[in-house]
């Protein structure tokens, strides 16, 4: 899960993808080979245009061609993969065309769902077509005929992917090389954004009809050990409710409808800001208010006296626990509130439940609603 950010004054700084590290690496490596030029700095041209720089951090002389690396730069985002060393080597092949391969530390594609076939290697589409621009750039300012072998690598790789979603999505041996702007863009956190939309495809195509989004580690177990479901139909949306509800409303609107369940868990708290039609849950976006859930306290039956009591805690929990001790069903209808919210865009053929856990993982609440009854 992400970290909860902090606070600050200052401007948020943007970093760069992986697609773009990498394709860095290759004008470093084809400028190497072309030109005998090893520039410690190399210009990257985004896909939207903008001409960015990027540092070059060492040349090796490979077989057949030339090995470079980069460290990437994210930003002020919070990404698994900021800080790493990413790596090409570009080798020159009288075969033309542009193939791609993984090296350490890049995962291969084992699951269908994704826009990988099984067996590529983890470099999406636009990386690829980055990368291919630029070195058919360098093949044509040289009049050279052949083509390009490459290979890209992220060094301890394997075991940063280990803190994403690639092992879950089918993605074994390392990491993605991701990118659609070629910008990271601070707190968008595109590239987790991007794994959700990745884990509902992968279930739909491999035949998972109830799938459960959930907002840690101790909802997942909590509804995992519940229902008993298998990993790939586990979606971990951290705080990004408002990417699972999208991605689903989107990809059921054909003819296939492959979903038959949409089971979300989460802490109360957070579950109380989905009831407050809240799409991103995090505490820099969205806040508990504790006077909302006073007053749907109010209309179970709570006193003033409670309700007062209510709006003065310290958490939603503390809250939680004094209409408990009242006997009010609150998380019930806190969970029938986020339900009747999520709805909106969750289509009718798909069953929805909403759960809410306490601190310890146990569920205190639950709202669901069958596939149809809203027709």
């Amino acid at each position: 899960m992400w970290p909860e950010s902090a606070e600050s004054p200052a401007p948020l700084r943007s970093g760069l993808t992986t697609g773009t590290c990498a394709t860095a690496c290759c004008v470093a490596a084809a400028q190497a080979l072309f030109a005998q030029q090893q520039d410690v700095i190399v210009s990257v041209t985004l896909p939207k245009g903008k001409v960015v720089d990027l540092p070059i951090i060492g040349y090796q002389p490979i077989d057949g061609g030339m090995k470079t690396a980069t460290i990437k730069d994210a930003g002020d985002d919070p990404d698994a993969t900021h800080g790493v060393t990413l790596f090409v080597e570009l080798c020159l092949s009288p075969e033309q065309g542009v193939r791609f391969y993984a090296a350490e530390g890049v995962g291969i594609v084992t699951r269908t769902g994704l826009l990988l076939d099984v067996g590529e290697p983890a470099i999406n589409p636009v990386p690829r077509k980055m990368m291919t621009e630029h070195l058919e750039g360098f093949a044509h300012t040289y009049q050279y005929q052949g083509g390009f072998d490459v290979s890209v690598g992220v060094i301890n790789g394997e075991q940063i992917a280990q803190k994403t979603m690639n092992p879950r999505l089918g993605i074994l041996g390392g990491l993605s090389i991701l990118g659609t702007t070629g910008i990271v863009r601070p707190f968008s956190c595109a590239a987790y954004i991007a794994s959700i939309h990745q884990g509902i495809d992968v279930a739909r195509a491999n035949g998972i009809t109830h799938i459960s989004a959930t907002t840690g580690n101790s909802s997942e177990e909590a509804i995992k050990n519940h229902y008993q479901l298998d990993d790939m139909a586990l979606i971990e949306m951290g705080d990004f409710v408002g990417a699972v509800l999208k991605h689903i409303k989107k990809v059921e609107q054909d003819d296939s409808k492959q979903l038959m369940k949409l089971s979300i868990c989460g802490g109360f708290g957070k579950i109380s800001k989905l009831a407050q039609q809240h799409m991103d849950l995090n505490s820099r976006v969205s806040s508990i208010d504790l006077n909302r859930l006073a007053q749907l306290a109010g209309t179970l039956g709570a006193s003033h006296e409670l309700q007062d009591k209510m709006i003065q805690a310290n958490t939603s929990v503390e809250a939680l626990s004094f209409a408990q001790g009242a006997n009010l069903e609150l998380a019930d209808a806190v969970c029938q509130q986020a339900l009747e919210f999520a709805r909106k865009y969750i289509p009718d053929h798909i069953e929805l439940e909403v759960w809410a856990i306490d601190r310890k993982g146990f569920f205190v609440g639950k709202a669901a609603e069958l596939a149809g009854s809203q027709t």
